[in-house]
This record gives structure tokens, sequence and C-alpha cells, in this order.
């Protein structure tokens, strides 16, 4: 069954799956919504039979109706393939008590790897569909690792480039040079002095600025985007929260049909929309929590209704999550507001100017399924020690945001229910604060010094995407004011 993809700010623009990952951002700034979400029509049983590649395919064929099945085999099987280092793609282990959904064992250790390894082909097979013949210019902001995973899968591709702004002070040592030293002869890489929200305002105020689009199309250039906003993104996300449950399933842990709970620790809200579309497509969820660190805008949202983005940005040392406009938030926003675009438009409007909004009472009941919590950098820190302690599990500080959320979780509802943490980055990424809460003398040691203390630490062998940058040579060197970063596009695409 086909359906089309609606902008959540203007209802009567409505796209291709394909289309839509090809634009990246709707007009006025919107963002692609499915109008609606089939029910998958497999029963659990016959997906837990399947690899990742096939479950893959049972889910994306039911989003994306346009694709044939023989260009999204294409897709998936170019992209989960031995860029992973693990055959499972993504693991499930059992620690803590609960389970964590290992999405870091991809090209750049981080579960960004897991949609940006097959955006670059969904998007370059969407061009050949639609016959367009321009260049795509991929605009990226970055709080981390999404920079890096998108250089990594965009590098080199033909008919495209690549160009990606990350906060200059807002990254961890590790994730600045995975993106600094990228050899792609396509991509480009840009400092900012601000936050990423700041980095993020720039590329969609570029996104929609007339002028540039218009000049860029006449030298053969067109925008999309990399960024969660892309739905060519999102939806593959979607995959690895079935593909946990079968695991669950396949390990005798739950019974079919069993609901189970899903711990996501987010600040742009991309990574548990995914979880949340996954169950509107029959996924059997209990409840959905959402793991904030001290830049809490999103537990305060859940608690109160009110989203508030007036408040002091926070460097945290989990710096993926240091966000305080949550762009995936507005899709679950137009959706419990009825699917109203105008509805929807009003409130992004007031974020815009006011830089707060509040929803209904009648919206905040759909919201029911949600849990907000937060971990602050001590909590996260303590985390981190207690479960290396516990039986020599080492989490980054993203997942010990979750893991520190799921404990005050359980202990507040005394809930029960098989749970799934997203497990978002290895530790490598984070050695500094990993191992400064393992043993805090050592953090007067040099960086890569601290990698080979992790591995003697977990015993997991340093992976490759550390070992390719402790000698490598930084390539991009630019840094910019926020308000020069069009000129800085215009001079990456030559004008």
């Amino acid at each position: 069954m086909s359906f089309l993809y609606r902008n959540t700010r203007k209802k009567d623009e409505a796209v291709t799956a394909s289309q839509a990952i090809l634009q990246g951002l709707g007009t006025d700034g919107g963002l692609y919504v499915p109008d609606e979400i089939p029910v998958m029509d497999l029963p659990l049983s016959a997906l837990a039979k399947m690899d990742y590649r096939g479950l893959a395919y049972e889910v994306m064929s039911r989003m994306f109706t346009d694709f044939t099945e023989e260009e999204l085999k294409y897709c998936i099987n170019s992209a989960y393939d031995e860029k992973f280092d693990d055959p499972a793609i993504a693991p499930l282990k059992k620690h803590h008590g609960t389970h964590f959904l290992e999405l870091f064992h991809g090209k750049t250790i981080a579960f960004k790897d897991m949609a940006l390894s097959i955006l670059p082909y969904l998007m370059t097979t969407a061009a050949k569909k639609n016959r367009m013949e321009k260049e795509i210019v991929i605009l990226t902001a970055t709080s981390g690792d999404t920079g890096k995973a998108a250089l990594a899968g965009f590098a080199d591709v033909p008919g495209t480039r690549i160009a990606v702004f990350y906060p200059k002070s807002g990254v961890s040592p590790i994730q600045e040079k995975q993106m600094v030293t990228e050899r792609g002869r396509n991509t480009f890489v840009a400092g900012i002095h601000g936050n990423f929200d700041d980095a993020q305002t720039g590329v969609k105020k570029m996104f929609s600025d007339p002028v540039l689009k218009q000049d860029l199309d006449e030298k053969g250039f067109r925008f999309s985007s990399a960024n969660s906003i892309n739905i060519g993104r999102l939806v593959p996300q979607m995959v690895y929260y079935y593909y946990a449950y079968t695991q669950l399933m396949n390990a005798g842990e739950i019974e079919e049909g069993e609901k189970i709970n899903i711990v996501v620790p987010t600040g742009n809200f991309g990574n548990i929309l995914a979880a949340y579309y996954a169950s509107l497509m029959g996924l059997p969820v209990n409840r959905f929590i959402c793991a904030s660190n001290d830049n809490k805008v999103l537990y305060d949202f859940f608690t109160t209704g009110v989203y508030d983005r007036k408040r002091d940005f926070i460097l945290t040392t989990s710096p993926s999550m240091d966000i305080l406009i949550s762009s995936n938030l507005e899709r679950l926003i137009y959706r419990i507001a009825g699917n109203d675009a105008d509805k929807n438009a009003e409130l992004m409007k007031e974020l815009t100017e006011k830089g707060r909004y509040t929803i209904t009472e009648d919206m905040k009941k759909e919201l029911s399924k949600f849990y907000g919590n937060f971990a602050d950098m001590d909590t996260v820190a303590a985390t981190i020690k207690k479960i290396y302690e516990e039986d020599g599990y080492i989490l980054d500080p993203h997942t010990a945001v979750a893991a520190a959320v799921y404990d005050a979780y359980k202990k507040e509802t005394g809930d029960t229910a098989k749970t799934v943490i997203a497990s978002t980055a290895s530790p490598y990424k984070f050695t500094r604060s990993v191992m400064t809460a393992i043993d805090p003398s050592c953090e007067n040691e040099e960086d890569f010094a601290l990698v080979d203390r992790l591995e003697k630490l977990s015993g997991v062998k340093v992976p490759q995407a550390i070992e390719d940058i402790r000698s490598a040579e930084i390539l991009h060197k630019t840094v910019c004011e926020i308000n020069e970063m069009e000129q800085v596009v215009r001079g990456f695409l030559g004008e």
C-alpha cells in the first residue's frame, strides 16, 4: 500500500518517500511525516527468524513505498555489511539487570552509523528515481556523532558533497579529531563559535533561504540533510527496536506479544521517536523512557507540557545530548495535535519568537506512554563506575544517562517489564569522561594513553575508528562565526 509524506507545517505539501529523502526539510522549515504508519502484517515469530538485513527490508519496505524491492535490498545490503564489527550488527547484551542494545559497532562507533550507513544509498537511489541530475549538497549540524558518521557515509560518493558544522568547544576531543581528519575529497568540516543549537539554526536558515537556493540551483547544486530531520534517517532507526525485541524472544527473555520498555538517551528526540514509530507499526511497547542530561528541556516538557528553550546551555560529559531545541519532537507534536499542520506551525512559531510553547491538556494525554527524567554529570559518573564494578561492563556517558534514568524509573514505579536501553556510543569515543569516572587519578593523562588504559580495563580491543586517528593529519581547520556559515558554504562550493 502506497502513501505520501506530509509537511508538519504546510498541510497541502505532500511528497513521496524518495522525494522526502532527497529534500530533507519541507517548506517553511517543516518536517516530513508519513500520512500513516502501516501495521506490520508479519507475526513477530516470523521476524524473529530473520537476520538484521532481512528484518530491515520488512520494516523499511512498508515505510518507503515508492522504492522497488530490488532498490531497497541494494541499499540495505550495501549498508549493513563488513563495515560493522559484529555480525549481529546491533547485538543485545545483558548487564545491570537489563539489556543494552549496542548500536555502536559501525564505522564511526556511534549509533548514527545505523542510519547514516544507508542514507547515502537511499539518497542516490532516490535521485535516480526522480531523474534529479543536480549535485546533492549535504548540509549538516552535529553535536558530535552525526558529523563523522555522515562524513564517513558520504565520503567520495559520486554526485554528492557534504559540509558539516560542529560547536568548536562542544564535542569530545575524539569526536573532533574524527571529523577534522576526514579524507573524503567531497567533504568539508567547520567549527563554529557557538553551541549545537546555533549550528542547527544556521543550517535550517540556509535551507529556507530562497536567494541561496536559487544561486546554488543555477550552479547545479541541491541541498539535502543528513540530520535526523531527514526521514531517510528516522525510518532505518525503527529497525533496530524490532531487532532488539526479536533478540529478546530468541533468548527466551519474553513471550511473543509481551510489552517491553525502551530507554533512550536523547537530545534531538530522533532516536526515541523511531521507537515510537515502531510501536505504531505494531511493536509491543509499554513505556518510552526519555533520558535527558543536565540540559533537561525534554524532561521538563514531559513533566509540565511546556517546552521552554530559554535556559542556560550546559556543556556536559554527554555532549551529543547538549541540545535545547529538539527538532524531532515536532513530529510528535504534529501527531498529538491530530496531524494539524496549522496548529503545529503556530507552536513552532511560538518557539522561534518567544522561546517556548505550551501544549493543550488533550495533547498532554496523548503522551501517557512517555516518561521523562534526567541524570546530572555526577550521577552519570557514579553510574559508569557502579556498572563497571558490578560486572566489568563499561558504558559511555550517554548510555550512562539512560541507565541512571532507568534506575530512577524502576525505583519510582516498581515496573518490572523487560527493558531495552539504547547504548548509543562506544566508551572509546569519550575515554576521558569514562576513565576519570572509574579512576579519577588518571585525569591528567593524554587522551590516547587513556584509550590504552580503557582497553586493559574493558578487555575490548581498541576500535579501528580510534586507531585510524591516533596520528592522522588534521585536514579541516576552518572555524567561523555563526553569521559566517553561509559564506563558508558558498566558498566550499566554489562561489
